[in-house]
């Protein structure tokens, strides 16, 4: 459990000790439980105040005990929280029963502290130097200086420099715009991380491209080809957002037809992989005689061959050590000139990353927190030559250094990212609120937990790490992974993640789901859900975030008024009403309601929501 979730914990068992009125906590099974938390909330405060606080000679120890702190922490949680569901449920006539002690939990904590006290009294024996006295919120400074950095950054734009690729992006350019009046198809081909998308990108945003055509469409297809997401994609990239969801895929053809039909138009399709796909998508686009033109990046040639064997083929090379050299100075010192002693170690790691240049940006993104520390240099050259090898697996190496260099506060963060879709395009403001419901963000001073987190993920940016992370990775973290069945055993109280990447339900969710799953993520467009999904959620008491908005519900599936430890909550229910058994959801943060109603009547107990941040409908 990271540190941000402990203080999660402890905010949730506060709520527990001292608020009368909230109506769920007002029970007499939960008062009678008070002493229980009092004492365990006292535990977990003084192990912070010792283990968070103090500085430490013996880091490797503590930071032993410091693990052991947190598995036990993350163990009384599971008990609490099952405890309360089994609350939550015979209030409802729910039969769950589940007893409640803490004394093993207790006692693995007395006994990570009298370790630490026999740390610290062989420390004070050989150190008897006064040090300076913190307060909690005075913990772990040098990190919260970084997060403040970060955030107050991170309303900028970055920059993104382009090197190496001006020439490429001229001859595409020159070949969209040229005087020929068939719809034409352009392709630029290359292994993965040769920057097929940068040079696209470049054209997409040329000025006289712009002006050139008029209508300009961006889409991404990837391995995995879902035909209606493509075409609302299409859509809203001319129209802007539109409610599609209803529309058939036969409509939405047409409606595509519609609005290309006699304009210039230029479609760029990212990542295309194979011949089936083309041929199902160019069926989308009109034919005409006005200029049009389709842009195509793909890492297989015949596709691009197949898709107009006549048409500009362009393949893009590896960066030479000169460019290579070049990139890397501009990503890491922006303009200002490089130290002298950064070259032998500079080219070096140049040299390590094969002319890849997504390879160089993103070593670039580790070098750039020490840009100006010779030894981190020279560390980082000899790292990148043992992990990176010379074939397509090289920037996958690289996410994997980079992933060792980061700060623990954002690993979660980074490697939650794996599991969304690849090439999956999330909003911010969504994924934000996300990390702040799965317990990653460390609360620092007065500053909402939304602007913290905005600055970690600045901090990714800035590391140019906002891609896909490696799901292997995220397999042995424990934290997420994509599944069809369940196959990954953990301890009972190791909480799991499950991102269902398919457009399809699979009941077998529930046969059985582990009691220790604690999110449920949909990020893909599924087909409506009928009552099917209703016998699930008496296995998903331990779940805190669920994400069904891309997820068509029927009717409000019983049963989901008792996942009491739920703290983000996103759905889409086609029928009319917002159900007032939400608000029994007392621990919820962010309530994302989506209906294609356009009334929406709040329920008079939505005030018992005590905990709500966020309420979009």
């Amino acid at each position: 459990m990271a540190y941000a979730r402990i203080q999660m914990f402890m905010e949730e068992l506060n709520h527990l000790i001292n608020n009368n009125h909230i109506p769920f906590i007002n029970n007499h099974s939960i008062i009678c439980q008070r002493p229980q938390f009092q004492l365990l909330y006292d535990d977990l405060g003084s192990m912070i105040r010792t283990l968070f606080i103090d500085e430490h000679q013996d880091l490797e120890k503590v930071n032993d005990l410091k693990k052991r702190f947190a598995y036990a922490a993350e163990e009384a949680q599971y008990i609490v929280d099952l405890f309360l569901s089994g609350v939550h449920m015979r209030r409802n006539n729910v039969d769950f029963k589940r007893s409640f002690d803490l004394n093993d939990v207790r006692r693995s904590l007395k006994s990570i502290e009298v370790e630490f006290m026999s740390l610290n009294d062989d420390r004070m024996k050989t150190d008897s130097s006064p040090r300076p006295q913190r307060t909690l919120n005075q913990s772990s400074a040098t990190q919260s200086t970084r997060i403040e950095e970060n955030s107050l950054g991170s309303k900028k734009i970055l920059d993104n420099i382009f090197v190496g690729i001006d020439r490429d992006a001229e001859l595409i350019r020159d070949k969209l715009v040229e005087d020929g009046k068939k719809l034409d198809v352009v392709s630029i081909v290359g292994m993965g991380g040769i920057g097929k998308t940068t040079v696209a990108t470049k054209v997409f945003n040329d000025g006289y491209v712009k002006h050139h055509f008029h209508i300009r469409v961006w889409v991404i297809v990837s391995q995995t080809y879902d035909k209606r997401a493509v075409l609302i994609q299409i859509l809203e990239s001319i129209c802007g957002q539109l409610d599609l969801e209803k529309a058939s895929d036969s409509r939405l053809r047409e409606l595509v037809h519609k609005h290309l039909m006699g304009q210039r138009y230029l479609i760029v399709i990212d990542d295309i992989w194979h011949i089936e796909t083309w041929d199902n998508l160019k069926l989308f686009f009109p034919y005409g005689d006005n200029g049009s033109r389709i842009l195509i990046t793909s890492r297989i040639t015949e596709v691009a061959k197949h898709a107009n064997l006549d048409g500009l083929i362009h393949p893009l090379g590896c960066l030479n050590k000169e460019k290579g050299w070049e990139l890397l100075c501009q990503k890491v010192f922006r303009g200002n000139k490089h130290p002298e002693w950064s070259f032998r170690p500079g080219m070096r790691i140049v040299e390590s990353c094969h002319g890849l240049p997504l390879a160089v940006v993103v070593i670039a993104g580790v070098l750039a927190k020490e840009a100006w520390n010779e030894k981190f240099w020279i560390e980082i050259a000899y790292s990148a030559s043992l992990y990176i090898v010379g074939d397509q697996n090289g920037c996958l190496e690289i996410l994997g250094l980079s992933y060792n260099h980061l700060p623990l506060h954002l690993r979660e963060c980074f490697l939650y990212l794996g599991g969304f879709p690849e090439d999956y395009m999330f909003k911010v403001r969504d994924l934000i609120r996300l990390w702040v419901a799965e317990g990653f963000i460390q609360q620092t001073g007065n500053r909402s937990l939304e602007d913290i987190a905005e600055g970690y993920l600045m901090d990714l940016i800035d590391r140019n790490l906002v891609i896909v992370a490696h799901k292997n990775k995220s397999n042995e973290e424990r934290l997420i992974f994509v599944f069809h069945r369940y196959n990954v055993i953990t301890p009972p109280y190791k909480s799991v993640r499950v991102f269902i990447n398919t457009n399809t339900y699979n009941p077998d969710i529930a046969h059985p789901p582990p009691r220790n799953l604690q999110s449920i993520l949909w990020p893909s467009n599924s087909r409506t859900l009928g009552d099917d999904i209703a016998r699930c959620f008496l296995s998903f008491v331990l779940l805190r975030v669920l994400d069904l908005q891309k997820c068509r519900l029927t009717t409000f599936p019983k049963g989901m008024e008792l996942v009491v430890n739920l703290r983000y909550l996103a759905i889409w229910k086609e029928s009319a009403g917002f159900p007032s058994l939400i608000c029994n959801l007392w621990n919820l943060q962010t309530l994302i309601y989506v209906t294609p109603h356009i009334r929406t009547v709040l329920p008079s107990n939505i005030s018992d929501l005590v905990n709500l941040r966020h309420l979009l409908t």
